[in-house]
């Protein structure tokens, strides 16, 4: 059945042919991901709010549809070769689009981290500053003029000769890399070396090279044990390596490498994440000595403007790089590059971020941080006539901040674009001039439009789950404050814009830090947890984030939460898999054995179409199925182990109802709200608060005995309010289970039913960092100074 919006003010009615200058985007037969069919008229020049549950179908409308298509046909006008080069996420699952512009798409997903990414280069700032030191900096007497690409530490004409640009130098010690000198080398007493072959190669040739691998190391010579951890020497040597009973080892030639140039080989080449963290263990981390962590040559540092270098401007927080420069009277050349560079920054602060300073490394930037960011920039980009397709811009941001972004959004608007955004926040969904909501529950239960029209004529669509929240929005629950168990102290914490900060958690009790972006909420935990880790009155410490669970298809639901291995070893028990000696192997889609050998378990084949974007179309010989025939003839219950991945976590929940092993995994998905999903679903179909509810999930069904600090960094982005909900419920039972739970929130639904409330600021960056209140949340909220107080007050009614 195809589903169509209501309440539609429009003058050209369905059916109808499009006028000359269709004032509505008309999507017909979207079925991308879990859309039914749907049908949907949104007006053009307007802000658009997608609201719904999560995982309701309202990303697939606007990113996967919407968004997509104008992408596909953008890619239409591009020359053929050129349209190789370029990838494309192909054509979506939709019967026709009219009416759409040009879009520009301003998601959350970040690129893989970078530490030369910082955020002047993604607002293009560092371009301008550099321009405005090459052109009108003040030179040393007899200097030569430099150019731009010469104040840039990403570039070979300005980066320091000594840390290649990074501004930090790693070394590593004695005492790193043999932290128990008792040991001999044979024992392992170079810990930094690899293990397996790789680190018995080494020792056999030190023996070979006539150095003793069985004394202590204390007990070595010191010019030996110099030799053997710091050399740059890489000798060569014929390793006869020792026998041992029923294995042939021939001699071979072995090289030597130091345990330092290994540990820097490691660091700094290895791909593989996890050897990269060991070797990291090794290292400490400075300063360069050269240029002091300016990461420039000195050339460039002897150029001085405002009689700052361009490091020492670029340290500084964008409010007071703005101050300097306006401050400023130079030449015309001066006034003119001076002049641009304070409006474009006045763009970053409007959306709250004025604390961030030009050096600050994206790595170190949150999902919604780098997002507003990179909207700073199109808005000063001046584009006129465009979709603007938003993923939850109010992601990260204080109430305080909400305010500024719903300026900035009707400024978008005002300039003649679209806006479409996909969002929770009640404050926005209220702003906007319409309303798509989606739904009316998650997967296999949502894809339908329930309502396109006026935020106001959502009151009367009984289905919505957001009619309640925005209309009727429920009293605060009454809840007794529970009594701590103890506390865990914190500090002095000095780190970014913390200064000898000092705090005490209380243990067994839900407590929220609160603070406008900047304010040192992330790092106040994450020293927080450090201490816990060290042994601070609690058992374990669990993080929950909203990173990906996987960042292939193979990895999905199953797999993460161990319920694959629970499925596999049932269908090994079954007495057709018995007979034929199949194992729990057998019932992989990775490995050899029962997949499909033709798509090797991935369930598709990639489809090369030369000028037009790669398809994906399902395995000719498993059709989609992943495993190979003989296979698919093993069932457990009636069901092949496709049929069972095929299986939502609510189907699967009645089908392994007698099964506790699988029961108690499912049961757990689902007191989180995950029932729609699908065992098989892959990790990168998943949002990032499904992958964070699954990490919860998968904690919250093992055996909770030892006391457990819970660390979780806003949980609800991304989650509508009847999802928060649901978390807040789990949340709560861990709680009142004896556990420690610790959130850093901006949703005052979730501050105002915790235990103890923690307010950093009262401002972002230089102007944050200390404890302005702290209490219940009834106590913070009368605290005139916090700047959280005034919306929790409201939210409290008080």
């Amino acid at each position: 059945m195809r589903d169509t919006g209501t309440d539609r003010t429009d003058p050209f009615p369905l059916g109808s042919a499009a006028a000359p200058h269709d004032p509505f985007v008309r999507v017909r037969g979207a079925r991308e991901h879990n859309l039914r069919g749907v049908d949907v008229d949104i007006p053009r020049d307007a802000l658009t709010v997608f609201t719904g549950v999560s995982g309701s179908g309202k990303s697939s409308l606007a990113f996967g549809t919407i968004y997509a298509e104008a992408q596909r046909r953008y890619f239409e006008s591009v020359a053929p070769y050129a349209r190789r080069l370029i990838h494309q996420v192909g054509a979506p699952k939709v019967g026709e689009i009219s009416g759409l512009p040009p879009a520009v798409s301003l998601e959350q997903r970040r690129a893989a981290p970078n530490a030369r990414s910082s955020v002047g280069t993604v607002t293009t700032l560092s371009n301008s500053l550099r321009m405005l030191f090459s052109r009108a900096g003040a030179y040393p007497p007899g200097a030569e003029r430099l150019d731009s690409d010469a104040f840039s530490p990403n570039t070979a004409a300005g980066a320091c000769p000594s840390c290649h640009g990074l501004g930090r130098v790693h070394e590593t010690s004695e005492e790193l890399l043999v932290p128990d000198p008792g040991l001999s080398i044979r024992e392992g007493a170079i810990a930094a070396w690899p293990g397996a072959w790789q680190g018995k190669n080494l020792r056999d040739v030190l023996d070979t090279l006539g150095h003793d691998v069985d004394r202590p190391w204390r007990e070595l010579d010191a010019k030996d044990r110099e030799w053997i951890l710091f050399t740059d020497e890489q000798p060569v040597v014929t390793v006869h390596p020792v026998r041992e009973a029923n294995r042939i080892q021939r001699p071979y030639q072995g090289t030597y490498m130091s345990a330092r140039r290994y540990v820097m080989h490691t660091f700094s080449d290895s791909k593989s994440a996890t050897l990269r963290a060991k070797a990291e263990r090794f290292l400490t981390s400075a300063p360069c000595p050269v240029c002091g962590g300016s990461r420039l040559r000195p050339e460039a540092l002897a150029v001085t403007f405002a009689g700052r270098t361009i490091a020492e401007l670029a340290a500084l927080p964008l409010t007071g790089l703005a101050r300097t420069l306006a401050a400023h009277d130079g030449s015309e050349t001066a006034r003119v590059l001076t002049e641009d560079l304070v409006a474009r920054i006045a763009t970053v602060t409007e959306l709250g971020l004025g604390y961030l300073s030009l050096d600050r490394a994206t790595p170190t930037l949150s999902n919604g941080e780098l997002q507003r960011l990179r909207l700073a920039t199109q808005l000063r980009a001046g584009l006129f006539g465009v979709v603007y397709v938003l993923d939850e811009p109010s992601a990260g941001l204080h109430p305080a901040d909400t305010e500024a972004l719903l300026v900035v959004l009707d400024r978008l608007k005002a300039a003649g674009n679209t806006v479409f955004v996909v969002e929770h926040h009640l404050d926005v969904v209220r702003h906007a001039d319409w309303l798509v909501d989606v739904g009316p529950r998650a997967g296999e239960h949502g894809g339908r439009v329930l309502h396109s029209g006026p935020p106001e004529s959502l009151a009367e669509v009984a289905e919505s789950a957001t009619r309640r929240f925005l209309f009727d929005p429920a009293p605060v629950p009454v809840r007794a404050v529970r009594a701590p168990s103890g506390e865990l102290r914190v500090g002095p914490v000095t780190r970014h814009n913390l200064r000898a900060l000092e705090t005490a958690f209380p243990l067994g009790l839900l407590t929220a830090v609160t603070g406008v972006s900047g304010s040192g909420k992330s790092t106040l935990v994450g020293a927080l947890t450090e201490v816990a880790e060290e042994g601070g009155g609690v058992a374990r410490v669990v993080t929950v984030d909203q990173k990906p669970i996987g960042r292939t298809p193979r990895s999905n639901l199953a797999t993460y939460t161990g319920l694959f291995d629970v499925v596999r070893k049932l269908f090994t028990e079954t007495e057709e898999a018995r007979a034929r000696g199949y194992k729990a192997g057998r019932f992989s889609f990775n490995v050899p054995g029962g997949r499909c050998e033709t798509c090797q378990g991935e369930g598709f084949v990639s489809v090369e179409l030369l000028f037009l974007p790669s398809t994906y179309a399902p395995c000719p010989d498993c059709h989609g199925a992943r495993y190979n025939p003989e296979t698919l003839e093993v069932r457990l219950r009636g069901r092949t182990i496709a049929e069972v991945l095929d299986l939502t976590v609510e189907a699967a929940a009645d089908f392994f109802a007698g099964t506790p092993a699988a029961a108690r995994p499912l049961r757990t998905l689902l007191d989180v709200g995950l029932g729609y999903l699908r065992l098989g679903q892959p990790a990168t179909e998943l949002s990032g608060g499904e992958a964070q509810r699954i990490k919860l999930a998968a904690e919250l069904q093992r055996p909770r005995r030892a006391h457990t600090l819970y660390v979780l960094d806003e949980p609800t982005t991304g989650l509508h309010p009847a999802d928060v909900e649901v978390l807040m419920r789990q949340l709560h039972g861990l709680a009142d289970a004896g556990h420690t739970v610790v959130v850093v929130e901006h949703d005052l639904d979730v501050v105002a039913t915790a235990d103890r409330v923690l307010d950093l600021g009262p401002g972002g960056g230089a102007e944050g960092g200390r404890i302005v209140a702290e209490g219940t949340p009834a106590e913070v909220a009368r605290t005139p100074e916090s700047r959280t107080a005034r919306f929790l007050a409201a939210r409290l009614g008080i």
